[in-house]
């Protein structure tokens, strides 16, 4: 089992001048301590649910380059990407660039997006959740055939491409993995079994997992995808350091249904987080599960 962090709020430390040092070093903390994903959300305003929208927020993809440029090994990748927020082609060119800058650590996530009060406040089309839906599956076509040797057009019915010419090339083979986030049954489970190297689910319950992927085995049984060949991952709703081994044996339930990669994310001032994630060993405990 590898361990993700999560990266989602920025309101500590609440100097922006003090960010880039704190992320810094919690990537860097967090890298030694073996945590093997680092993510952040793919927000302009902090979630509502959470917190206040005012609450600070920085923009995902170069906040993952600066990461990039302060560690070696962790996968870098948003929790997901919202698809209505970047053209198709240039989100390829994006992630592409990630892919190469950080030598072949790329992660494509990627969903249907949906915080409203955001898209509405920065200009960004508010299109009804089918439409998204019909984007978001065009878009997953778009980077898969600008990440191939197929440079031509690409007609569909949200999004025209003249020539999906990308170069140079992602690092990573055959291209950075495609992880799509999200426990819709009907739409999103469906474009798992179809187009995702891996699936991110809410980490309510064991439990509500365990049907979730017994959906997505059947849409791969439907679509003639080999179910095993999908990297199943969560983000864990339980906080991990108040009681650590209530966490580790959380996530030891979620390895028995087939998951491979659980996130948590931080509670506390991120730097303190990430040192007390590698003084309780938590990413080597996880890794002895089967």
């Amino acid at each position: 089992m590898r361990l993700g962090l999560h990266y989602w709020n920025f309101s500590t430390p609440a100097d922006p001048s003090e960010m880039a040092g704190t992320l810094a070093e919690t990537a860097r903390i967090a890298e030694q301590a073996g945590v093997s994903a680092f993510t952040v959300m793919d927000h302009y305003f902090q979630m509502e649910f959470t917190t206040s929208a005012e609450e600070p927020m920085l923009e995902a993809y170069t906040t993952l380059g600066y990461v990039a440029a302060k560690t070696e090994r962790m996968t870098l990748g948003v929790l997901v990407t919202g698809v209505m927020y970047r053209y198709p082609g240039l989100l390829a060119k994006i992630v592409t660039t990630l892919d190469v800058l950080s030598g072949g650590r790329a992660r494509l996530g990627i969903g249907a997006s949906w915080y409203d009060r955001e898209q509405r406040g920065l200009g960004v089309p508010d299109v009804p959740v089918t439409e998204r839906f019909e984007r978001l599956e065009e878009a997953l076509q778009i980077c898969l055939q600008m990440w191939s040797d197929n440079n031509g057009r690409f007609d569909g019915r949200h999004y025209q491409l003249a020539e999906t010419l990308n170069v140079p090339a992602p690092i990573s083979r055959p291209h950075p993995p495609i992880m799509i986030g999200g426990g819709g049954e009907k739409k999103t489970l469906r474009l798992v079994a179809r187009y995702a190297d891996a699936c991110n689910l809410f980490g309510n319950s064991p439990a509500e997992v365990a049907h979730k992927l017994d959906v997505l085995r059947e849409h791969c049984a439907a679509e003639g995808r080999d179910y095993g060949s999908i990297d199943k991952t969560v983000l864990v709703m339980r906080p991990l350091l108040p009681d650590v081994d209530a966490f580790v044996a959380e996530v030891a339930e979620y390895a028995a249904l087939g998951v491979t990669e659980v996130q948590t994310m931080p509670d506390r001032h991120p730097v303190e987080f990430a040192q007390e994630l590698a003084e309780q060993q938590v990413a080597a405990r996880l890794a002895e599960l089967a």
